[in-house]
């Protein structure tokens, strides 16, 4: 069973910085592509980053240069340091990992999320 458990949340100032963790466990394999997404209170849930097994990124226009993802292929775990942290970047934050089997077929794995809150 693959879980994905992130790690790392809480309150922060605006300002401030903050580093999440998502380590996956269950897995004998390395995920192709592992992100973080967020979800604010009645809004849909968007991208923030996301890396490949070869250090690729992207990143949502919000975030770009304040926020680093990065990942540690060995340890399957992904990280997200938050740094000018805004109130406008409180929200659930999920990790999401995706590993492309044979056959080319996807699968997808979420984490529980871990609460991020900024305050002004």
């Amino acid at each position: 069973q693959v879980q994905l458990v992130e790690s790392g949340g809480g309150l922060v100032q605006a300002g401030g910085s903050l580093r999440v963790s998502c380590a996956a466990s269950g897995s004998r394999y390395t995920f192709n592509t592992m992100g973080w997404y967020r979800q604010a209170p009645g809004k849909q849930r968007e991208l923030v980053a996301t890396i490949t097994s070869a250090g690729s990124t992207v990143y949502a226009d919000s975030v770009k240069g304040r926020f680093t993802i990065s990942r540690d292929n060995a340890k399957n775990t992904v990280y997200l340091q938050m740094n000018s942290l805004k109130p406008e970047d409180t929200a659930v934050y999920y990790c999401k990992g995706i590993f492309v089997g044979a056959m080319y077929t996807v699968h997808e794995y979420w984490g529980q999320g871990t609460q991020v809150t900024v305050s002004s």
